[in-house]
């Protein structure tokens, strides 16, 4: 017997947005010192913009006058929306979130796409790490991840190599990284690329078609560096990574080089756990509610201690639970970081709120705070030893980050 294929999640509604509305004021961190009227005028303002990029501009679609109640403000918006349109309303809840300037809320909604992955293949460049554009991208612009067996990786791209264009369009204008052109390298579609490698100078151009890739799940990997010093790449803090890394270490090497450079985050139970193969007794960061006392976090504390160095290589690719464990090493002496400062992605950690039509909206309830209590988030964790990679290193293998671990070990 057959199974029924799935049903499709219901379109987006103006009652999916009356929902998303009241979860932000009842459940966001300030949602309940929240002036209702910001978060209408974000939402009112995408919805119509929406409408104008497709024509479809209402002569009678005005925002009412709000008064500051959240009841009455959100029944006079419902008069004018009247049903609404669905693919403005998804953009009104899009804009609401995004007025909320918070780097761990979002608006996640269900993907109706079937079969096989595409892309171009390439998943990084050197100008994009975290939420936000490097701001101490300069010239060039490279290529840093291209996936095994895509498009890109069967024209012969390489990590390392050097963008000139895009789509006829210069990577940089000036010293400023041209941020259209390094979403649309990366963003599904037909992509020409102008490329430079830095081992010999060749420029070439490739006209890229978007196919099949392969995203493998990332995976703990370790390899020994030099007597007595072990190095272990952790992509991110999910669940069960601390006692992957710790497993890799059961030797009890004398120094570690934990890489977490482009760990997205991850869970901080994750972070507590790992860094209780370093330390006992240590507050790791704070988490704060609006009002009341900020609550501790602590290393855990049934993790055996290892007993070694520890050094950890960081970038602008390390975010949220990444830098949550990085200020923890920084904050309480426990090792050395060399790298680049971090994303400076790191509010809160966010709970996940059901809407009717399937979607999922993540809203942070507390705010995080570093072990001395410092703010972190927009800001990040500096490093002690700054050793960023370049388009050369990428090319050629060298690794500066590792270089300069094993030089202070």
């Amino acid at each position: 017997m057959t199974a029924p294929p799935p049903q499709s999640a219901p379109p987006t509604s103006a009652n999916t947005l009356r929902q998303a509305y009241f979860c932000v004021l009842d459940n966001y961190y300030s949602g309940p010192v929240m002036d209702p009227k910001t978060l209408l005028q974000s939402a009112f303002a995408a919805y119509t913009q929406d409408l104008m990029r497709r024509g479809a501009d209402r002569a009678d679609l005005r925002l009412p006058a709000l008064s500051g109640n959240r009841d009455t403000d959100w029944a006079a918006v419902a008069r004018v929306l009247g049903g609404g349109d669905s693919a403005a309303l998804r953009a009104a809840i899009t804009g609401m979130v995004a007025g909320l300037h918070d780097n761990h809320a979002r608006w996640v909604q269900p993907d109706p796409s079937q079969g096989e992955p595409t892309g171009t293949g390439i998943a990084g460049v050197s100008a994009e790490y975290g939420p936000q554009l490097d701001p101490a991208a300069r010239p060039p612009l490279f290529i840093t991840r291209v996936l095994p067996g895509s498009p890109a990786a069967q024209a012969g791209i390489r990590p390392g190599d050097i963008v000139v264009k895009a789509n006829g369009v210069p990577a940089f204008i000036g010293d400023t990284v041209n941020q259209s052109l390094v979403q649309a390298i990366t963003a599904p579609g037909t992509l020409r690329l102008t490329l430079k490698r830095p081992t010999t100078g060749r420029t070439r151009t490739v006209e890229l078609t978007e196919g099949p890739v392969t995203r493998q799940p990332p995976a703990v990997t370790s390899k020994k560096l030099a007597d007595g010093v072990t190095y272990v790449r952790l992509p991110g803090f999910s669940e069960g990574a601390a006692d992957q890394v710790i497993a890799k270490l059961r030797d009890e090497p004398e120094a570690v080089v934990l890489d977490l450079r482009g760990n997205g985050g991850g869970s901080p139970r994750e972070v507590t756990r790992l860094l209780g193969a370093f330390a006992h007794g240590k507050v790791t960061s704070y988490f704060c509610p609006l009002k009341g006392d900020c609550v501790p976090n602590r290393t855990d504390d049934s993790v055996p201690l290892l007993g070694s160095r520890l050094i950890v290589l960081t970038d602008r690719g390390c975010a949220s639970a990444c830098e949550d464990f990085s200020a923890a090493v920084k904050d309480n002496d426990l090792g050395t970081l060399v790298g680049t400062r971090t994303a400076g992605a790191v509010s809160g950690p966010g709970e996940a709120y059901l809407l009717d039509d399937g979607s999922v909206l993540l809203l942070p309830r507390v705010r995080h705070l570093g072990p001395a209590r410092e703010i972190i988030d927009t800001i990040g964790v500096p490093v002690d030893h700054h050793a960023p990679m370049t388009a050369l290193d990428l090319a050629t293998g060298h690794d500066p980050g590792v270089a300069k671990a094993l030089e202070l070990l």
